[in-house]
């Protein structure tokens, strides 16, 4: 069985999730697809400390990724959708074909605890809806506030209304056809999904196959909870029937060295793994700044137990319990996580303004770090569209 060092480990995860390119180059729009498309996902989270996530997940791939870009992609190109995976998401739009399986899987569930929440008639609210937006076109949640009691066109209340779009849109009835700031636009979803692959349809066999093939080729290695995890498709039950089928073919087994010196034993591997690991590219030595919820950290304990580095997001850790602070970035340096720093872009005082960092145990801060450092946050300072630093020196 074919034994995985841990930097040859911690290199297949960075490569597999575009962190081994250099970071430099421009992407033109195909480009970026691609990129998605390697991913399989960018999350999406609200909180603009600095960037919104899913900019900053690319931003660390591409420093010349503008928000625009990935707007360009969705309303204009229509190449990509919104939905849920983990967490609300975009997506590739030729995966749609797979999306409509959870669609099915999540309806009824969904449609019971929205009838526990706002009562027996949102089944109603839910075809109104639908018909308001098929006569006169996409809708924001605040299009559908109750006006009067004279207008009976629109008899929502905020709560119903919202309701009933986003129920709409997790069952894959709406899609999200543009954001207005961060406010979600909902049309009918064949209007924001490019026809061909509005069209396509899988088998539930399909379904299954691509879900856990696709995650193990972006994940190189893992177990079957990590599979089922990537996607947010299929059951660990699931995961194991499709690895015994695929036994001796598609599917091989590793041991990986952990960052501790151990060795997790028995984990499931793309076939090519061996060929792939002996010539993984060594990612850039410059210093990076990732997301809370970039694909590399957003399963902890997989981190902690490949790049030894605990990491825990603490926006709804009480002030006077936490750690390091509310929104705490890591930084990446060549294969290793290396500290976290806690910043913030004051777009009032239109300034990056850096409160606090901190260095893992066995990395210093050294002149060249520092300055490798520095450039990364004049970078970070431009995605931010705020003209100075301020803060650590």
């Amino acid at each position: 069985m074919l034994t995985i060092s841990n930097r040859i480990a911690r290199r297949l995860i960075l490569h597999l999730q575009g962190l081994s390119r250099v970071p430099s180059g421009k992407l033109n729009a195909e480009e970026l697809y691609q990129l998605i498309c390697q991913l399989g996902l960018v999350q999406v989270d609200s909180i603009r400390w600095v960037q919104r996530a899913h900019h900053m997940i690319l931003f660390a791939r591409s420093q010349h990724y503008r928000p625009n870009d990935l707007r360009h992609l969705i309303e204009d190109r229509q190449w990509l959708f919104e939905n849920y995976t983990h967490d609300a998401s975009v997506i590739p739009s030729e995966f749609f074909r797979y999306w409509r399986h959870r669609f099915a899987r999540d309806q009824d569930r969904l449609r019971e605890r929205m009838i526990k929440w706002q009562g027996d008639g949102f089944v109603r609210h839910c075809a109104a809806v639908q018909r308001k937006i098929r006569r006169d076109g996409a809708v924001r949640s605040r299009d559908l506030k109750h006006r009067s009691a004279k207008d009976t066109s629109a008899m929502w209340q905020w709560h119903d209304g919202k309701a009933a779009l986003e129920f709409l849109w997790r069952t894959g009835k709406l899609g999200i056809a543009s954001r207005d700031g961060f406010q979600k636009v909902y049309d009918l979803t064949q209007r924001v999904i490019a026809e061909e692959d509005y069209a396509a349809r899988c088998s539930r066999t399909e379904f299954i196959d691509w879900s856990c093939r696709s995650a193990i080729e972006r994940l190189g290695f893992a177990t079957p909870a990590e599979i089922a995890d990537y996607w947010n498709h299929v059951s660990i039950t699931e995961v194991n029937r499709w690895l015994k089928r695929q036994a001796g073919n598609s599917v091989t087994q590793v041991v990986v060295e952990n960052a501790d010196g151990t060795r997790t034993t028995g984990l499931f591997a793309r076939a090519d793994i061996e060929a792939l690991a002996s010539d993984i590219p060594r990612p850039p030595t410059r210093v990076r700044v990732l997301s809370p919820f970039d694909p590399v950290v957003r399963n902890r304990v997989r981190l902690q137990r490949l790049f030894g580095f605990e990491y825990r997001i603490e926006i709804y850790v009480p002030a006077a319990k936490r750690k390091y602070g509310y929104y705490v970035f890591p930084l990446l340096e060549g294969d290793r996580l290396i500290g976290r720093i806690d910043m913030r872009a004051d777009s009032a005082a239109n300034c990056l303004e850096i409160k606090r960092l901190w260095m893992e145990a066995n990395c210093r801060l050294t002149p060249a770090r520092q300055q490798r450092l520095d450039q990364e946050l004049f970078r970070i300072a431009k995605l931010a569209d705020v003209a100075s630093i301020v803060g650590l020196q």
